[in-house]
This record gives structure tokens, C-alpha cells and sequence, in this order.
């Protein structure tokens, strides 16, 4: 598929099914994506009918979800699996490494099996954040504190996830695990320098690169390397994960309605040109649908757009590429089959822990 268009918006829908203003929303030509929340979901039926309803608008449309495990998983009743948090397979990690791994690949299965059964294509996982023990954002997200371990079970997650068919997002590049602040709250500053982060929570990503499909960058402000937050920063996402790491894979920005990514008062159209200009392929945009009947989105599609006939902005076909890569090439199992499956079942016993038998 060859793409006509730059569409570098990832927007958030109202309810359990498309209002009129959603589908008007998503067949402007600068929408690429969908990323669903807890209010999107009911039972599994109705989820489905609504990834339907998406992909019947445009079958380009990345339908994505932060469905990572422990509390950062959106759809937990009807059937979907309750996924460990991380650091449960990195503690898990130091008792017996090789088993540690077959639950993370496992996990990843079941992940992505369950997900694309209900037609969700993208899920934003997996965290590779190093647990420094200060953040309580980050916290039982991450792994584990050693960046190898890390490195071992997010690819270990990652190859179970591309076995079901779908692409991963690590993420918060460079590293939010060492600051203590909330970015969806306040703004957070990491005083280290280029060569600690470096050496230390930036490793995964490097050691990484060759497989990656996605990297979110966090909307951390490092200072001793760029004033900007990182997703905002040539110096971060160009000279550092495009040319000294040797990323090519798509550039997500975390949410652009989190209070750092807009502390200095920046409307979202002001933010999305400026995580594009940084070098972001797409932006994150959520939970603006509910407020005052999705305004926030009608003004940032409206400015965007108006950006892009003024020459302020030009679409990118790589970006638009590399968003098109993200989408599922192989079919899913439909849910029935699924849980019928000797492949799922075997990897929700090893996800438990039960050995196999030989």
C-alpha cells in the first residue's frame, strides 16, 4: 500500500460505538489511528463491533490500546486474561532466567492473540523503562532495574507478540524510570548526563534497535542534553535514536494532553508540529473526545490542517510508512478458535508458570 497521505494523528474515540462526530473525525486524512480506553469497553462483543465500525470507515486506521499487564491493562473482564505486571517476570527473573523468559514470551501471546480476536491492532508495550525504585508511574511496569534483564524479556515479549501477528511500542525513550514526577500531572526533569543515560537506560533501546517497530519517547525534559522534552527534541529523537542508535522504525509521541507535554501553555495543534518537526511520525492524542463534545480534536484537526496549507508543516510519506508497517499483516483467530487453540493454551500454561511436559 502506498501512502497518499501523512496522517499523524492518533485520537481517542467518545464511547462504546462511533457518535457521528467520530466518524467524521476519522476520515479526515490526517487521522491515522485509534487508541481505546476502559470507557470503550463493555464485554467483548460490543468491542469488537466497534473495531468494526473503525475499520469499516478506513481499513487503514491503526486501532491501538495501552494493554501492557498488572494495572495498565484496559479490557480485564469477558474472557481477556489478566496479564502479570512486568516486574513480576523480572523478579521471577532471578529465581530462574529461562523460565522467566517463556512467561514473557508467553505473556506477549496471549496479549496480542486476545487483542486482535477482538479487531485491535497495536498495543503500546512493552515498557522499558529501568525501575530505579523512585517512580510510582513507572514502578511494577518495568522489568527490573538491570538493563539486561530488561533487554532479555521485553524481547522476549515482543517475539510472542509478533508470533500473534502484532508490532510492539517500547517505550519512554530514553528512560523514565529515574524521575520521580508524573508527567500526566507536572513537568519532570532528569539532571543526569548523556553518557549516564546512555550507559544505563537508554542501553535496551540500543541493544534493541535492530527489532524494534515503535519507540514512544517520554515526556521527560533532560537538561544536561536538551531544554526540550525528549519528544520534542531533534537531539533526542534525530541525532541520538535515528542516527547514533539506528532506529527506523515509527516514532509515537506519548499523549499530547498530559500537562508536560504542554507545560508552557501550548494549544495541541501547537504541540503536534512541534513533535513533528522533532521527528515524531505520530501523535498521541487522548481523552480529549469527552470534553465539551470533542472540541480539542475539531480545533487541532482544523489548525493542522490549516498548518499544512500555510507550508508551516508538510507531510512525510516515510512517516506515513512506517505507521502502515504497524498494521497486522496476518489474520487473527477468531475468539472461539482462539481459546480452542493448542497454541494459546500451551502459552497460558507457560504464562502460569506450568512447566511443559516432555
Amino acid at each position: 500500500m502506498t501512502p497518499m497521505m501523512h496522517a499523524p494523528l492518533i485520537l481517542d474515540v467518545a464511547g462504546l460505538e462511533l457518535t457521528a462526530a467520530d466518524r467524521k473525525r476519522l476520515r479526515n486524512p490526517l487521522v491515522g489511528g485509534v487508541v481505546l480506553f476502559a470507557r470503550n469497553w463493555q464485554r467483548r462483543e460490543q468491542l469488537a463491533a466497534l473495531c468494526a465500525q473503525i475499520k469499516a470507515l478506513r481499513p487503514d486506521l491503526l486501532i491501538a490500546v495501552d494493554h501492557e499487564g498488572g494495572r495498565v491493562q484496559r479490557f480485564r473482564t469477558d474472557g481477556f486474561t489478566p496479564l502479570p505486571a512486568m516486574r513480576e517476570l523480572g523478579t521471577n527473573w532471578m529465581v530462574d532466567a529461562p523460565g522467566s523468559m517463556r512467561r514473557a514470551a508467553a505473556c506477549g501471546f496471549v496479549l496480542a492473540t486476545e487483542l486482535r480476536a477482538c479487531g485491535v491492532d497495536f498495543s503500546f508495550t512493552p515498557v522499558l523503562d529501568l525501575d530505579w525504585g523512585g517512580s510510582t508511574v513507572i514502578g511494577d511496569r518495568a522489568f527490573h532495574a538491570d538493563a539486561r534483564v530488561v533487554t532479555v524479556l521485553a524481547q522476549s515479549l515482543m517475539l510472542g507478540m509478533a508470533r500473534a501477528g502484532m508490532a510492539h511500542c517500547a517505550k519512554h525513550f530514553p528512560g523514565h524510570g529515574f524521575v520521580r514526577a508524573d508527567t500526566h500531572l507536572d513537568v519532570a526533569r532528569d539532571p543526569r548526563s548523556l553518557d549516564a543515560i546512555w550507559a544505563a537506560d537508554a542501553a535496551p533501546y540500543q541493544w534493541l534497535a535492530p527489532g524494534l517497530r515503535a519507540v514512544m519517547p517520554a515526556h521527560v525534559i533532560y537538561p544536561e542534553v536538551d531544554a526540550q522534552p525528549a519528544g520534542f527534541s531533534k537531539v533526542w529523537l534525530q541525532e541520538v535514536l535515528r542516527e547514533r542508535i539506528g532506529f527506523t522504525g515509527a516514532i509515537l509521541s506519548d499523549d499530547l494532553g498530559m500537562a508536560a507535554a504542554r507545560a508552557n501553555g501550548q494549544s495541541l495543534s501547537q504541540a503536534a508540529l512541534a513533535g513533528l518537526e522533532a521527528g515524531c511520525d505520530a501523535m498521541l492524542v487522548c481523552n480529549q473526545s469527552v470534553i465539551e463534545g470533542g472540541r480539542p480534536l475539531d480545533d487541532l484537526l482544523r489548525e493542522l490542517g490549516q498548518a499544512m496549507r500555510q507550508g508551516r508543516w508538510t507531510p512525510d510519506a516515510r512517516s506515513a510508512q512506517r505507521r502502515l508497517d504497524l498494521l497486522p499483516t496476518q489474520p487473527a483467530l477468531p475468539w472461539d478458535e482462539l481459546m480452542v487453540s493448542d497454541t494459546y493454551l500451551a502459552a497460558l500454561d507457560a504464562m502460569h508458570g506450568t512447566e511443559a511436559q516432555g
